[in-house]
């Protein structure tokens, strides 16, 4: 019961942005007069109060953070222990289960589907977690049988190897905690199957964030000439050349994930319309420019430029850059799919790079649509940190 956690008294009016919905606490905000934060140990629950004393739920602290602790429930009776987190699973499981077919998804984002510094992603029978902050590793062992109790998963991998947990002291590892696998886990994305690399890939192996662009480069692909930069293992260029794509070029600086591009599209029996070019992206599109290359449709989804917010100026121009470069490469009347994972470029600057990058070569944009991340990442309404994806789909045509 939280009657017997230590308190973390709040600030008189500190309360404001919990009452309105966020999840987080600054340090700033905490009364440390009254409740000192060198106090408390790395990851221990807590039971947050405002000035008056009253509770406001139940939290895990970090001190040494500017965010110092994450709530995780508003019922003050209530711990982060396996009863919570089975109820969490079940409560996104059966969000996931009504958007999707195949057990193919991320189940647990977060703050978004209540659990701060934790992800989950299933790929069929097999299911990847991350942990992100000392509090959620504190109940590691609670979130394995929790996953076992509501999935019964063949195998649980934890992928606990990201710079995030650098800033809360935690160690990295790579671990099959339950069950025995490979390196290669099968999943379905728009009806296209993939194999993904789980133990030595990019985050969990796989990226199912951008599934609602990809759905809609699927419609446009037939007969077109598709290039995917930034490609790792195929998400974008795979689903074109299956939906009937004439040729799909993939770009990427590692050899092994065009190697994995390669695994992708025999699997799907698309290898023969599918090449890879392996390389720095810029110097690949300069060097396909060269070659006097033109594509229908070109794809940049480049890693994060801007990974904190005063890297936003030298961010911009790199996505220009890059932007510029894919246009360059569209024929007089190509689509492009600008993506970028970024949180700290709104929307409406990726959009505002594209024009531009579309104006600098003498050319003009049709902005068509624009695409956030899939429903697998709900947004939380009250924490903008949770919408980091966005994808701005233009035409492309000559000036007048």
């Amino acid at each position: 019961m939280s009657s017997q956690l230590a308190e973390l008294r709040l600030k008189p009016r500190s309360d404001r942005r919990i009452k309105a919905g966020h999840l987080w606490i600054y340090s700033n905000e905490v009364d440390t007069d009254a409740t000192p934060l060198k106090n408390f140990e790395n990851g221990q629950q807590v039971n947050v109060t405002n000035s008056g004393g009253k509770s406001l739920g139940v939290a895990y602290v970090n001190p040494a953070n500017l965010i110092c602790a994450r709530i995780v429930t508003r019922n003050s009776k209530h711990e982060l222990n396996k009863s919570l987190i089975v109820h969490r699973l079940k409560v996104a499981l059966s969000l996931r289960e009504r958007l999707f077919e195949q057990p193919s998804y991320r189940l647990i984002y977060g703050e978004s589907d209540g659990l701060p510094g934790l992800i989950v992603d299933r790929f069929q029978d097999v299911v990847c977690v991350q942990i992100a902050t000392a509090g959620m590793e504190l109940v590691k062992d609670q979130v394995v049988e929790a996953l076992l109790k509501v999935l019964s998963p063949r195998a649980i991998v934890m992928k606990n190897d990201t710079g995030a947990r650098d800033a809360e002291g935690l160690n990295k590892y790579v671990e099959v905690v339950h069950g025995e696998i490979g390196d290669e886990v099968e999943l379905i994305e728009n009806g296209v199957k993939f194999i993904a690399p789980i133990l030595s890939g990019q985050k969990t192996g796989w990226f199912f964030d951008h599934r609602p662009a990809r759905a809609r480069l699927q419609q446009l692909s037939k007969g077109k000439r598709v290039l995917d930069v930034f490609s790792y293992i195929g998400g974008w260029g795979i689903q074109a050349a299956v939906a009937g794509a004439s040729e799909v070029v993939c770009v990427d600086s590692s050899e092994k994930a065009l190697d994995w591009v390669e695994k992708n599209a025999e699997l799907n029996g698309v290898a023969d319309k599918v090449g890879t070019l392996q390389g720095n992206a810029a110097e690949a599109l300069q060097a396909l420019l060269a070659e006097g290359e033109k594509f229908d449709i070109v794809i940049v989804d480049p890693p994060a430029f801007i990974k904190r917010k005063k890297d936003a100026a030298k961010g911009e121009k790199a996505y220009a850059k890059i932007n510029q470069l894919a246009i360059r490469l569209l024929e007089k009347d190509g689509i492009l799919f600008s993506a970028s994972c970024s949180m700290h470029l709104p929307v409406d600057k990726l959009t505002d790079v594209v024009r531009g990058a579309a104006r600098h070569i003498d050319r003009q944009s049709q902005l068509l649509e624009r695409f956030g991340q899939g429903c697998d990442h709900p947004i939380h309404p009250s924490i903008p940190e949770t919408e980091y994806i966005k994808t701005v789909m233009a035409r492309i045509l000559p000036a007048d």
